[in-house]
């Protein structure tokens, strides 16, 4: 799935990277969970994986892609849904889906048929024609996913895609990942959910200050550290600190 060496990203003007020398790999089919305090490089890491930066040091294969060369091919099998809601307010459900599906160049009558299948899955069909901005908060994550799905991504990037959710929404959310990826999908997201991240990762990597700190299976990293669960791992590899 992912093929990444000694990746370097610093803004200009920062004092300090926001990824130093970030090295994994992971393979196809498997749901990954890409965990870290506030400011550990987690988005920057998205951003360069899904080509939104382009200047950037290192090598990142993508579905054996290269990013600097194929970023295009790339584009089109690989979805992003990003923590803020990324639809339009006064639009509906279904007008922004229709529009994010037309930017793909879908066919008409397969895109009506992928939202509406979409719709009925994340259980908004009986809210298509409402205007974004009258959604709860759960909703408006779930219309966010179905957004990036409408091209049926190989691989589904999420950031924080729980983040302030009602539990019903939070559920049907991980349940339908859990699907995703047993329909051979690839699936990465970020969380500050540890105990979310435990139950549904194969595999969880953890960076700090732009590094790689550990990676492994929850299970595994639970028993190397000799803890409990994956907080208390985090927790332990990560310092008491607070992030801002």
């Amino acid at each position: 799935m992912l093929c990444v060496n000694n990746l370097y990203k610093k803004y200009k003007n920062a004092e300090t990277p926001s990824v130093n020398d970030l090295s994994f790999t992971f393979e196809k089919g498997k749901i990954i969970g890409l965990l870290g305090p506030n400011g550990a490089g987690k988005t920057t890491t998205i951003s360069i994986l899904c080509g939104l930066i382009n200047q950037f040091e290192g090598d990142v294969k993508v579905l054996g892609y290269d990013i600097r060369t194929q970023a295009n091919i790339i584009r089109g099998i690989v979805s992003v849904v990003p923590q803020q809601i990324a639809l339009y307010p006064t639009l509906s459900c279904y007008e922004n889906l229709l529009y994010y599906g037309k930017l793909y160049n879908i066919n008409a009558s397969k895109l009506k048929e992928t939202i509406h299948q979409y719709l009925d899955d994340f259980g908004l069909k009986d809210h298509l024609h409402k205007q974004i901005k009258h959604y709860s908060g759960g909703m408006k994550r779930r219309a966010n996913i179905i957004a990036s799905l409408l091209n049926h991504p190989h691989l589904l990037i999420l950031d924080e895609p729980t983040a302030g959710v009602d539990v019903h929404s939070r559920s049907m959310i991980l349940h339908f990942l859990k699907q995703y990826n047993a329909a051979g999908n690839s699936v990465i997201y970020t969380s500050h959910l540890l105990e979310e991240a435990e139950t549904i990762c194969d595999e969880v990597l953890i960076i700090d200050n732009g590094k790689k700190i550990v990676q492994g299976s929850p299970e595994a990293l639970i028993t190397q550290y000799q803890t409990n669960n994956l907080e208390n791992v985090f927790i332990k590899l990560t310092g008491n600190q607070v992030r801002d």
